[in-house]
């Protein structure tokens, strides 16, 4: 679990660089072997978080089998997604621009079409208390055909297939609710519709967009 607890760490500092976490508030989780799974401990700055500091609990129960800390108290909201979704990592931020669109909306509509890659709209969960069971199901329904949910009056959580995966998800969804909340300045957003939305999936397909590749 040595490779999970450093990534773990370093994206628990990463987050704090880029301004998606402040202070404690937040947590991070990678998925390593034999059904275990690390996780930042709570009250931990991230900004500081070290591997050795780092939190090693077991994914069907969440008992603590490494680290002298306690997990975060979120830990049965990033267990869910493990669970449910089959992820290898998982995030939760603070983020400004995501919490302030999470205090204002239902949901985040499809202004631009990178928001596909989260899954297209992205769902406000209904406001729980952190910590409980009750905000863990929630966010686990608003996850539902996507990578990324808001939480009413709280944050946002993205996962992915990797920690790079889930990172990238989250400075996404950062950058897309501020693209929507800038677009909502001027006058009502334009969004996608889902024949606009198709083609870009079909457009991506075709032309592999995203990787590189030798011209000629």
């Amino acid at each position: 679990m040595d490779a999970a607890r450093e990534q773990v760490a370093a994206a628990s500092r990463r987050l704090a660089a880029e301004g998606l976490v402040l202070g404690t508030a937040g947590n991070v989780s990678a998925r390593g072997d034999d059904d275990l799974v690390a996780i930042s401990p709570t009250g931990a700055v991230l900004a500081e978080l070290q591997p050795e500091q780092v939190s090693v609990v077991e994914l069907d129960t969440g008992k603590l089998v490494a680290g002298d800390l306690e997990p975060t108290s979120e830990v049965d909201l990033h267990l869910g997604v493990y669970r449910r979704y089959g992820a290898g990592a998982v995030v939760h931020t603070h983020a400004p621009w995501a919490t302030a669109i999470a205090c204002a909306l239902d949901e985040l509509p499809c202004v631009h079409y990178q928001m596909l890659l989260l899954g297209g709209t992205v769902r406000v969960a209904p406001y729980r208390t952190f910590g409980t069971p009750e905000l863990a199901e929630t966010v686990l329904d608003a996850l539902e055909g996507r990578t990324a949910a808001l939480m009413a009056n709280h944050g946002a959580l993205n996962y992915g297939a990797s920690m790079d995966a889930a990172l990238d998800g989250a400075l996404l969804l950062e950058w897309c609710c501020e693209v929507y909340w800038r677009a909502a300045a001027l006058g009502p957003p334009k969004t996608l519709g889902e024949d606009e939305r198709q083609a870009v999936i079909d457009a991506v397909t075709q032309r592999s967009y995203g990787t590189t590749r030798r011209a000629g």
